[in-house]
């Protein structure tokens, strides 16, 4: 029988960190929930949440490190779990979007002490979409590309985490600087369209949970792929999966594409 595997949530009281444990705890037979983290003044910490898991302020009081750490909760509490997570050689997962280019390199540099799971949306079906726009880019170069993201009113980064993967993946492909190419929205005299611009553009209204768009522009036609998100459970749910997929690894930096190829391959075998 497969061992349970135990997992911590910060940002326990948030939208996903509450759909996790919710999720979790509905699985009593895969995951054992042993505590939540919010920050410190939270009304809940100190106390017992709906599920009756013990919610506390600080991760170090409460990790022994056989835990899986799920995080998100915001950038900057994240980086100051992970060292406490390097401390307890605790794995660690997380989505959250708005890492700044010096908190994502030390996310990077954590792998070399313990495996560290990031994946900017944790949506099984998003992730096998990025797959399907790498396959239909390298058969596309003759196409423009142009990137949009619909999100509910309250997140907080723009674009998505997921758009600007989108625009990487294409960059690999054709072997464009993102820094060179990618322009978000366009106002004024642009010009006439450079043909290796990629054009990412970002909606903030409602309570949309995600959507993402692409499409390849051709003479006469124009191609769109697209993934919609109806709720979090999706994430929530993928997020498990890459608790219990990172528990028994070594340190390193994994991703969706690590954890499919492994389904793929156990399918396979």
């Amino acid at each position: 029988m497969e061992q349970k595997t135990k997992i911590i949530v910060c940002g326990a009281a948030g939208k996903m960190g509450s759909l996790i444990i919710q999720l979790a705890l509905a699985q009593k037979d895969k995951f054992i929930v042993e505590a939540g983290i919010e920050c410190k003044g939270h009304p809940l910490v100190g106390k017992l949440n709906q599920q009756g898991v013990p919610i506390s302020d600080s991760l170090l009081e409460v990790i022994s490190g056989d835990e899986v750490v799920i995080d998100f909760s915001i950038s900057e509490s994240a980086i100051d779990h992970l060292k406490i997570c390097i401390d307890k050689k605790a794995p660690f997962v997380t989505g959250i979007t708005g890492f700044s280019k010096d908190q994502f390199s030390y996310l990077k540099e954590a792998s070399s002490h313990i495996p560290v799971f990031y994946s900017p949306n944790m949506s099984i079906g998003v992730n096998l979409f990025l797959e399907i726009i790498r396959f239909s880019a390298a058969l596309l170069k003759e196409y423009e590309i142009e990137i949009s993201e619909v999100h509910h009113n309250l997140k907080k980064d723009a674009p998505s985490g997921t758009a600007k993967k989108m625009a990487d993946i294409i960059c690999q492909v054709f072997k464009r600087d993102p820094e060179k190419v990618v322009r978000y929205g366009r106002e004024g005299i642009t010009g006439p369209r450079p043909f290796e611009e990629i054009g990412i553009h970002s909606l903030r209204l409602g309570d949309i949970v995600g959507e993402h768009y692409i499409y390849f522009g051709g003479k006469g036609e124009i191609i769109e792929i697209s993934h919609r998100c109806y709720n979090r459970e999706a994430f929530a749910s993928g997020a498990l999966k890459a608790a219990s997929f990172l528990k028994n690894k070594p340190a390193g930096f994994y991703n969706m594409q690590n954890m499919i190829k492994e389904a793929i391959d156990v399918r396979v075998k």
